[in-house]
C-alpha cells in the first residue's frame, strides 16, 4: 500500500474496533497526515480490488423496484476494472487533471464507474440530481464550468438551450447524434496509470448546495476532504467489513456521497441501492429484508413514510439504523422502536463537511438529541457575542487543527472558527440537540422558538405527517408562532381537525410556545434533498393553502 492508504487504513481500523469504547475511540482519533493519497487508486483499487478476502465480493448491488426486482451486482474487482477503462476513455477524449465533468445520472452502475474514473484520473466531478429543473441545470453548467456532461439523452434539448458546446457522454447502448456512448470504454486497458501524484488538495467534487435559505452555493471538496473525511460517517454509521449498506439518497447530493459511496467502501462493506421512479414503502421494507442489508439510512421524510405505512417485523439481517438530512422527531424514533427492538440513530453535518455530530452504536444519548460530536470534530456552541454558551449556534474551533472533512472553501473567521449556521442545545449528558438554522429561529417576545420544537409537537399527533413552522408578525409579541400542516390521508382539513390539533399543543408547550394560526396545505415546499423550505413559507406562505384557522382565544387561558 501507499503511505497515504497505510495511514488511513490506520485510523480506519481504529473506528472499526470492537475491543475500543466510543469515548476511547474519540480520545485516541487523528486525522492522517496531509500526504499525496488517491482513494480510487490507493484503496478502491489498490486494497478492497486486490485483496483475495474483498476482490469477488460485491462492491455494488442494484435493485429496481419498476422492473419486478432485478437486480445488477458487481465485484469491487469488475467495478475497479471498469472505471479505470472509463478514466482512459477520459483521457483519450482530452479530459485532463483539473477539467470539471458533471454527471447525472439516476442510481445505475455507470453513475459510480464514472466518478470513480474521474477520481483517477484527477476529474472534478459535479454531481447532479436527474430531478434538476432546465433553469438549475443551466447555472450548474455555468457555473461549474463544466466541459463534459455524462447523462441520458433526454437532456439534450436541455444541453441544446443551455448552449453546452463539451463533450455528452452516455451509458445507452444507442448514443444520440452528437454524443458518444461510455461502451467505448469497453476496448480500453482494464488499470489506469496516472499522470502524476495525486496532492490532497487537489480537487475532487464540487457541490451546490441544497438552497434552503438562498440561491444555491458552491462547495468545494479535495482529494482528502471527503474520502478521508469519509472516516467519521462511516463510524456514525456502525459499519463493519462485509456489511451490506442501503442508503435512500438522490444522486447529486452530498448524502448519496457520504453513505453510497465513500463510508461504505472505506469499510469494505457493499452498497445497496433501491431504484424507484416514484417513492413507496412497501418495496423498500421488501429490500431491506431481501438484500439482508445490515445497515440503513434514510432522511426523516423517508422514516415517517415507513411508519405511517407500517413497519412490520425487523428486517431479517438489520443491526443498525441511522437518518440524517433533518432532525428526527423522537415520536418517529419511538414508533421504529417499538416494532424493530431499534434505536434510528440520528446524525449532522453539512455539505460542508462529513458527519460532524451522531450518536454512534454504543453510546446513544438522550432521545431526539443528534448526538456527540465525532472523533476529529472540535464542536462548541458560541452565543451571539462569540462566546462559548449551553445554546448557539454550532462551531468547529480550528486552533489545534482543521479537521480532513472541512471544506477547503470555507469561511473561516480571523479567530479560527468556522460557523455552520444552525443552533443546537447542548443537554446534561454532553449530546447536542438541534434547534434550528439560524435564520429559522425567531423571538417571540423574549423568548428564543425553535421552529423544530414546536414542529416535533405537531407530527406527534396521528393527525399530521408534516409540519413546518415560521414567524408571523404580531403587535404585541413582535413574532408568534404559525404552522403549516399537511394531514395524513384519512384526516380532513377543518376547523374540528384545527381544534383538536390546538388542544393537543396546549398540553406539550409553554404558554410562549403556542401556534397561534394552523394553515393546512396540499404540500410543503423542499428542496431537491428533501429539506423544508421555510424561507418560501416565510416569504409568500403557500400556494396549495386547504383553510387557516386561528387559535382559540379559550386555548389560551
Amino acid at each position: 500500500m501507499s503511505p497515504g492508504a497505510d495511514a488511513f487504513r490506520a485510523m480506519r481500523d481504529l473506528l472499526l474496533d470492537p475491543q475500543l469504547s466510543p469515548s476511547e475511540k474519540r480520545r485516541r482519533f487523528r486525522w492522517p497526515a496531509p500526504v499525496p493519497f488517491n482513494w480510487a487508486l490507493d484503496w478502491f483499487d489498490g486494497v478492497l480490488a486486490n485483496d483475495s478476502a474483498t476482490g469477488d465480493r460485491p462492491a455494488l448491488r442494484i435493485r429496481e423496484a419498476a422492473r419486478g426486482g432485478r437486480e445488477t451486482s458487481l465485484s469491487f474487482r469488475e467495478l475497479a476494472s471498469r472505471s479505470s477503462r472509463i478514466a482512459n476513455l477520459l483521457a483519450r477524449l482530452g479530459l485532463t487533471r483539473g477539467d470539471r465533468l458533471l454527471v447525472m445520472l439516476r442510481n445505475e452502475p455507470a453513475l459510480w464507474a464514472v466518478q470513480l474514473a474521474c477520481f483517477k484520473a484527477g476529474v472534478t466531478v459535479l454531481p447532479a440530481s436527474p430531478l434538476l429543473a432546465p433553469h438549475e441545470l443551466r447555472d450548474r453548467l455555468t457555473r461549474g464550468v463544466a466541459r463534459c456532461v455524462v447523462a441520458r439523452g433526454a437532456l439534450a434539448g436541455i444541453l441544446d438551450a443551455a448552449r453546452f458546446e463539451g463533450l455528452r457522454l452516455t451509458p445507452e447502448s444507442e448514443p444520440p447524434p452528437g454524443w458518444r456512448g461510455l461502451a467505448e470504454a469497453d476496448a480500453h486497458d482494464p488499470s489506469f496509470r496516472p499522470c502524476g501524484q495525486t496532492a490532497p488538495d487537489d480537487p475532487l467534487l464540487l457541490y451546490f448546495t441544497s438552497g434552503t435559505t438562498a440561491l444555491p452555493k458552491l462547495v468545494l471538496h479535495t482529494h482528502r476532504s471527503y474520502p478521508v473525511g469519509s472516516l467519521s460517517t462511516m463510524h456514525w454509521l456502525g459499519l463493519r467489513p462485509g456489511d451490506t449498506h442501503l442508503n435512500v439518497s438522490s444522486p447529486g447530493w452530498a448524502k448519496h456521497a457520504w453513505s453510497s459511496m465513500f463510508a461504505p467502501w472505506s469499510a469494505g462493506a457493499t452498497v445497496a441501492v433501491l431504484e424507484q421512479d416514484r417513492f413507496e414503502p412497501a418495496p423498500l421494507l421488501r429490500a431491506l429484508d431481501e438484500m439482508a442489508v445490515t445497515t440503513f439510512c434514510a432522511p426523516p421524510t423517508v422514516w415517517r413514510h415507513l411508519v405511517g405505512h407500517g413497519l412490520g417485523a425487523r428486517p431479517g439481517c438489520l443491526r443498525e439504523a441511522v437518518s440524517s438530512g433533518e432532525p428526527l422527531n423522537a415520536s418517529v424514533i419511538g414508533a421504529v422502536a417499538r416494532s424493530w427492538d431499534l434505536r434510528v440513530r440520528d446524525g449532522y453535518g453539512q455539505t460542508e463537511t462529513t458527519a460532524m455530530v451522531g450518536h454512534v452504536p454504543g453510546a446513544v444519548g438522550e432521545l431526539g438529541s443528534m448526538g456527540r460530536p465525532l472523533p476529529g470534530y472540535p464542536i462548541v456552541l458560541l452565543d451571539a457575542e462569540g462566546r462559548e454558551a449551553a445554546e448557539g449556534e454550532i462551531a468547529l474551533r480550528l486552533e489545534a487543527g482543521r479537521p480532513a472533512g472541512l471544506t477547503p472553501s470555507a469561511a473561516v473567521s480571523g479567530e479560527g472558527i468556522y460557523r455552520t449556521g444552525d443552533v443546537a442545545r447542548r443537554n446534561a449528558d454532553g449530546t447536542l440537540t438541534f434547534v434550528g438554522r439560524v435564520d429559522d429561529v425567531f423571538k417571540s417576545s423574549d423568548y428564543r422558538v425553535s421552529p423544530f420544537e414546536l414542529e416535533s409537537a405537531l407530527v406527534a399527533h396521528p393527525a399530521v405527517r408534516e409540519a413546518a413552522v415560521v414567524p408571523m408578525a404580531d403587535a404585541l409579541r413582535l413574532a408568534v408562532p404559525q404552522a403549516f400542516v399537511l394531514l395524513e390521508a384519512d384526516r380532513t382539513a377543518d376547523a374540528a381537525t384545527a381544534e383538536l390539533l390546538f388542544k393537543h399543543l396546549k398540553g406539550r408547550l409553554s404558554p410562549y410556545q403556542r401556534i397561534r394560526r394552523i394553515i393546512f396545505v396540499e404540500a410543503l415546499p423542499k428542496t431537491l434533498s428533501g429539506k423544508i423550505r421555510r424561507r418560501d413559507l416565510r416569504a409568500e406562505g403557500s400556494d396549495s393553502e386547504l383553510g387557516r384557522f386561528e387559535e382559540p382565544a379559550a386555548n389560551r387561558a
